[in-house]
């Protein structure tokens, strides 16, 4: 049975339409990345999920229950981590967990055991008594992190968990997530991050203005759509970007970078340099988010 399946999915807001009749299934067991810009649909996607925001039309089920009639049966093996770190201020760091415990009817001895071996589990033991507001932003995502998981879900939903956080605060954010897809947990994980969806994801979509692009493994998508090769020039003289043309190599300008995508990166870098005095001139492998910025484009959202 797939975790998820969902078919001509839609949400309407009175006129504006935030999800387009969309499809896909998530396996049971592992992590699957939702992509896009702001106001693609994501994150309206993920609240039609777990029950906070009602379906306009479609079929969504999780683990083979329908979401439109059976929500507090899905609710009860859902665990939610928000974008906000919604931590209750006037609580201790334990107590934002016991309490928390409340909502699932988990009595107060077995509250209390699952709590500390989630403190355990994140690395917040020593902060327990501690107030939450002392905490710092990394310890927060990893505490409302903890909070998800009081209930033992089989289903983990992440909206854009490590936003904000330092490198060394993500790295650990994700090795928790790692340990948690090898436990059997079914991962859902939205990100402004590429470099974070192609670390944890097994699969993913790319959405944009409430429809799914393209779908499919990290690797495949940028085998597919991204170019082997490119080539970053900073700062390009006029007659460098002609000169590229004029080879016949590929190429695109955006603001104050000229991107190439030759056969051979690295002849083309010498050429540039030798010819033209380039700034700077960088090779590198195409990326998932060469990817998302060819499919979505390169304008700001807001």
């Amino acid at each position: 049975m797939p975790a998820i399946t969902a078919t001509d999915l839609t949400k309407q807001y009175k006129d504006t339409l935030a999800v387009d009749r969309i499809a896909f299934e998530v396996r049971e067991g592992e992590c699957f990345g939702f992509l896009g810009p702001n106001g693609a649909g994501k994150t309206t996607t993920m609240k039609m999920i777990y029950g906070h925001s009602p379906i306009t039309s479609g079929r969504l089920e999780v683990f083979g229950i329908d979401v439109r009639t059976r929500v507090r049966e899905v609710k009860a093996q859902t665990g939610v981590c928000p974008q906000e770190d919604n931590l209750d201020p006037d609580f201790t760091v334990r107590r934002n967990l016991v309490v928390y415990c409340r909502y699932f009817g988990i009595d107060p001895a077995e509250a209390a055991k699952r709590s500390e071996e989630l403190l355990e589990f994140v690395a917040l033991r020593e902060k327990a008594d501690g107030p939450v507001m002392a905490l710092s932003g990394g310890m927060k995502r990893r505490l409302v992190l903890a909070r998800a998981l009081l209930n033992r879900p089989r289903l983990l939903i992440l909206d854009e968990p490590t936003t904000g956080l330092d490198p060394q605060a993500r790295q650990v954010l994700w090795e928790k997530i790692r340990e948690l897809r090898r436990k059997g947990t079914t991962i859902l994980l939205t990100t402004h991050y590429m470099e974070e969806a192609a670390q944890l994801c097994d699969r993913l979509v790319i959405m944009d203005k409430a429809k799914i692009l393209v779908k499919g493994s990290p690797a495949e998508l940028t085998a597919k759509h991204a170019r082997p090769t490119v080539v970053e020039v900073w700062n390009p003289p006029a007659a460098a970007e002609a000169w590229v043309k004029a080879r016949g190599t590929p190429c695109e300008r955006h603001g104050d970078r000229l991107y190439a995508y030759p056969d051979a990166g690295e002849a083309l870098q010498r050429e540039l340099v030798t010819r033209f005095n380039a700034e700077q001139v960088i090779v590198r492998r195409g990326t998932l988010e060469d990817v998302f910025l060819r499919l979505t484009g390169r304008d700001l959202r807001e």
